[in-house]
């Protein structure tokens, strides 16, 4: 659905996209991850054809970029872009007029996209009145409204609490079954339950790409959860690089090399054993690895 084929941008001597190739396939969620700056929104940029790329191609729908295609595509960007006087109600119309619909069927979508989004109450304010975390549903909603074959959000959870957020990671579950969907967010709990492959972009080139579990099997299974009763001396072994403890629990790190079974045998001996986990690294620390 959405193909970068080796492609670059650069802004004066910055270059912010080097040689960036990636895909997305259809009815999956495809994480565009990396640090601030690390070229993610200029990436997300030359795929809806705000800007050129210096080199490279774009395909949208197995084709060349053509603007004809944009109606196919719904864009969340990270800079909201609400007129604050406007009703929330005349506002979603409007952007649902500029996507091609008709005045009474963009109502009636902006109606049950607010109450799916629980803003109903809204309709009548105007974006000056709300939060952020409100604005940010609209902008949601706004995306929505002419059921898009591709959705791309850049950081759709910007300013949301734990419950909305919770809302709009439900729907984007669901959407992934009528649409392909491309999500840029810097909250890797967020990538790593929702999203079927990512790319991990550093310093504008791909650091880390392909399926979540393959990305997590290139990195060694070095941390080890522990729960025990009694005697802690264990976990001053010399093939602890760190930990976290809370009372009767431990997070453990193995420095390089070094064999869980070792710790388990040392942990034995030493206390009661309720759990022994040896766990993949997570996204978050797959990605703090691959950026530093």
């Amino acid at each position: 659905m959405v193909e970068l084929d080796g492609v670059s941008k650069a802004y004066g001597a910055k270059i912010a996209v080097d040689r960036v190739t990636l895909r997305a396939r259809p009815g999956t969620i495809f994480g565009l991850l990396g640090p601030n700056g690390a070229g993610k929104t200029s990436t997300i940029r030359m795929m809806l054809g705000i800007t050129l790329p210096d080199s490279g191609t774009v395909r949208l729908f197995g084709e060349p970029f053509r603007r004809r295609l944009l109606p196919r595509v719904g864009y969340l960007p990270e800079e909201r872009g609400l007129y604050r006087r406007m009703k929330v109600l005349d506002q979603l119309v409007f952007l649902g007029e500029l996507h091609g619909l008709e005045r009474e069927e963009a109502a009636r979508r902006s109606r049950h996209w607010c109450e799916r989004l629980e803003i109903a109450g809204s309709l009548s304010s105007t974006c000056a009145e709300l939060s952020k975390g409100m604005q940010q549903k609209i902008q949601f909603a706004g995306t929505l409204l002419h059921e898009p074959e591709i959705v791309i959000m850049d950081e759709p959870f910007s300013g949301l609490d734990p419950v909305n957020t919770s809302l709009l990671r439900e729907i984007l579950l669901e959407l992934r079954t009528r649409a392909t969907i491309i999500l840029s967010t810097h909250q890797m709990e967020n990538a790593e339950r929702m999203c079927d492959e990512i790319c991990l972009i550093n310093a504008g080139r791909v650091a880390l790409d392909g399926r979540i579990a393959e990305a997590k099997a290139r990195y060694p299974s070095d941390r080890v959860v522990i729960e025990f009763e009694g005697d802690d001396s264990f976990l001053n072994a010399d093939s602890v690089a760190s930990l976290q403890r809370t009372p009767g629990r431990a997070e453990v790190r193995l420095k390089d090399g070094h064999d869980p079974a070792a710790l388990l045998r040392e942990a034995v001996r030493c206390a009661r054993i309720t759990r022994f986990e040896v766990a993949q690294p997570s996204l978050e620390e797959i990605f703090v690895r691959t950026v530093k």
